[in-house]
């Protein structure tokens, strides 16, 4: 069964990642068993504070959902050894219908592809040259269990040698004269009961005397082959069968395809598609991070359905989601913010409420329905909505976050005020982390009027951590702004403290000029009871695009 991933937005908060774990469970509890908690960003320490306090692990971290090599390869490898034969290859793909198998060794790795073209071609060769028929490469021990015989005397049996065949089926003279042609100790001599032919050819030292029918080899013959070194092999089949099946008792290493191509199991298959389709190959090894083969991939595999699903929560925006959310199915929407543009193939759940968290839609679906909310996930969701809300001081703030809040308080048995204090006093990005991964924690990317720009947040006790390092944070910030290729980038400094933020812009100067708050310094600004990115700052941003596009137009 597929998973249907439940998931938060790239650099996710602390909303993004309560609401993604308790609305899995409550999604696993109303009857949806493939729900998985998931997220595509790294935590913070205010996030694993929560986690911690709660003992909830964090969802598993999934950087891209779009179709893998991974998705659609075939797990059960029907492989041979490098020292496998030719006969028992041919016998697995005879049994299984395969044209082509992989040569595995030990260590899984591939040293090679094995068809079923090729072997013919050894096997049979063309009629210019059929002189090559009569050669095979193998060792007694193979060549024994090729014919389903018995090694009754074997010398050096393991060894391979590039052997003569020989069919005892002419006069003794004729035999012996035309076995003088050869070296004696590359010569295998396939024979009846004709024991004056096996005697001729352990007299002059065959490498070895292949006896079929299924006949008996005498004693003294056996004695007399120990004497001269000469290794006896018993066949159950007729001269002819035993003739034709010994040129299977190649090792497969001398007959694969040691050119190959194959790919990585994570690779996307839009990526891989083109390369594979357009090649003459029928199938591709797939390997792991260790280069070990863990799938094998056909061209029929590309016409396979992916059925990964995901539920967005906290988020609407494609630009916001997971890489490759538009490769896959989107099933249900749960958000607090603007509706952005994205289109679904049919129609879905969306539930968007004017709330000022995440976490509080996704306690109200336990409330309403009348679900069973485990103390844990009420200590999650309750960080979720304190969190996003700044406990309940956000302008942002509705009266149902209040009412829910209240709930999940008697339900995890925590004080909204005090787990707040504790919050907040659990990491400061601007403390702990550089400058580059702290204005890059908790970003979101949006466009409007065909630009595209990010806003961050940092949000922290007091700006006493803020002054010494602005100067590093908006180079961070413009670095940040030009790798992406964006109109402008801002980063909002939040005192939860005092509900009064600090705004850095870096970006165009026709849309910086825009910018009517209170300048503090170049690309600093001073924004009073300003706390919410999503209720104050976007619109502020949009509106400041959008009068800057009617200054060009004019």
């Amino acid at each position: 069964m597929s998973e249907i991933l439940v998931i938060g937005h790239r650099n996710p908060d602390t909303d993004a990642i309560c609401s993604a774990i308790g609305y899995a469970e409550f999604k696993r509890r109303t009857g949806m068993t493939e729900a998985v908690a998931a997220r595509c960003g790294d935590t913070n320490d205010r996030i694993d504070f929560v986690l911690r306090t709660f003992g909830v692990p964090a969802p598993k971290f999934i950087a891209d959902v779009s179709p893998k090599v991974s998705d659609v390869m075939q797990r059960k490898i029907l492989s041979v050894r490098p020292d496998a034969t030719a006969a028992e290859a041919l016998r697995l793909m005879d049994e299984k219908n395969l044209r082509i198998l992989p040569v595995l060794d030990d260590d899984q790795k591939c040293r090679g592809l094995l068809s079923l073209f090729k072997l013919s071609k050894f096997l049979f060769p063309a009629v210019n040259r059929a002189q090559n028929s009569r050669e095979v490469l193998s060792s007694l021990a193979s060549l024994a269990r090729t014919l389903d015989g018995e090694l009754v005397l074997g010398f050096d049996a393991e060894r391979e040698d590039e052997l003569i065949l020989m069919i005892g089926a002419m006069g003794l003279e004729s035999f012996a004269a035309r076995l003088e042609t050869f070296p004696p100790e590359k010569c295998c001599v396939i024979v009846g009961d004709r024991w004056d032919i096996q005697n001729v050819a352990i007299r002059e030292g065959v490498r070895v005397l292949i006896v079929t029918g299924g006949i008996t080899v005498e004693p003294k013959t056996l004695e007399s082959a120990r004497r001269q070194n000469v290794s006896v092999i018993t066949s159950q089949h007729d001269t002819a069968t035993t003739a034709s099946l010994c040129r299977a008792a190649v090792g497969v290493r001398h007959v694969l395809n040691e050119e190959f191509l194959c790919f990585r199991e994570n690779a996307p298959l839009a990526a891989v598609r083109d390369e594979a389709t357009s090649s003459g190959y029928l199938v591709f090894p797939v390997l792991n991070g260790e280069g070990q083969t863990v799938g094998i991939l056909s061209k029929t595999d590309f016409l396979k359905t992916v059925t990964r699903k995901l539920i967005l929560v906290d988020h609407n925006e494609l630009s916001q989601a997971v890489q490759g959310a538009d490769e896959v199915e989107i099933v249900e929407i749960i958000d607090h913010h603007r509706i952005g543009a994205l289109a679904t193939q049919q129609p879905i759940l969306f539930r968007n409420e004017p709330v000022g968290s995440t976490s509080t839609i996704v306690a109200d679906c336990y409330f309403r329905q009348g679900v069973e909310l485990p103390r844990e996930i009420a200590g999650l969701l309750l960080a979720g909505v304190v969190s996003d809300t700044l406990n309940l001081t956000s302008p942002t703030t509705t009266s149902r976050d209040a009412e829910v809040l209240k709930k999940l308080e008697e339900l995890a048995q925590v004080n909204a005020r005090e787990f707040t204090e504790k919050l907040f006093a659990s990491g400061s990005l601007l403390t702990l982390k550089p400058a580059p991964q702290a204005i890059a924690t908790d970003c979101k990317e949006y466009a409007e009027q065909g630009a595209k720009f990010s806003v961050a947040q940092i949000e922290e006790i007091g700006f006493e951590q803020f002054w010494p390092r602005k100067d590093e944070l908006l180079a961070a910030l413009e670095v940040y702004r030009d790798k992406r290729a964006y109109h402008f980038s801002t980063l909002l400094i939040t005192d939860v403290t005092t509900q009064c933020s600090l705004l850095l812009v870096v970006g165009d100067e026709k849309f910086i000029k825009r910018i009517d708050y209170p300048r503090l310094e170049p690309g600093i600004y001073e924004l009073r009871d300003v706390v919410s990115r999503k209720k104050q700052l976007l619109p502020y941003l949009t509106h400041c695009l959008h009068e800057t596009e009617k200054g060009v137009k004019g």
